[in-house]
């Protein structure tokens, strides 16, 4: 019972923020599309490229936001990895302590699969999101996820 509240207020916090997130979705050209369970990202990239909604990109720089199946750790880890902080002087203090502040990031999603999230690639916030879960990992059931997803994405993309 618990579940199915936090469930409802997702979706009322969602419809709510419908209209601003449209915005910023659809101030997205370019995605890089990072790896993600089963090879959906392959399926995914094919989707956007043939459908032309968004130009996906293979240069994490160009992209104006990122798609992944993970937020969390997972995805802060990527994203350092891909944008690294600027090189900082040796004789610059970082502060008292000599300790750089941390912030805090979330804890992966337990089973995750099935979700995907566009990320904004500067300010890192969650622009998009759905769940639509592979039944399995053929081909064929992959292609037709990634249609799903595309087509979801294709709408909210569109300004009204």
């Amino acid at each position: 019972m618990g579940c199915m509240k936090c469930i409802s207020t997702a979706v009322l916090l969602a419809l709510f923020s419908i209209p601003a997130a449209n915005a910023q979705v659809s101030a997205v050209k370019t995605v890089y599309v990072l790896p993600m369970a089963g090879g959906l990202d392959q399926y995914l990239a094919l989707r956007l490229t043939s459908t032309g909604v968004v130009q996906v990109v293979t240069d994490p720089k160009k992209a104006d936001a990122i798609l992944t199946d993970g937020i969390g750790a997972r995805l802060e880890e990527n994203l350092a990895n891909l944008f690294p902080p600027p090189a900082k002087d040796k004789d610059a203090k970082d502060d008292k302590l000599g300790v750089e502040f941390a912030h805090p990031t979330m804890q992966p999603l337990a089973g995750s699969r099935g979700v995907i999230f566009l990320v904004d690639r500067n300010t890192r916030d969650v622009l998009w999101s759905t769940f639509e879960k592979p039944r399995n990992s053929q081909p064929d059931e992959l292609n037709h996820v990634a249609a799903k997803i595309v087509d979801r994405f294709a709408k909210a993309h569109k300004v009204k």
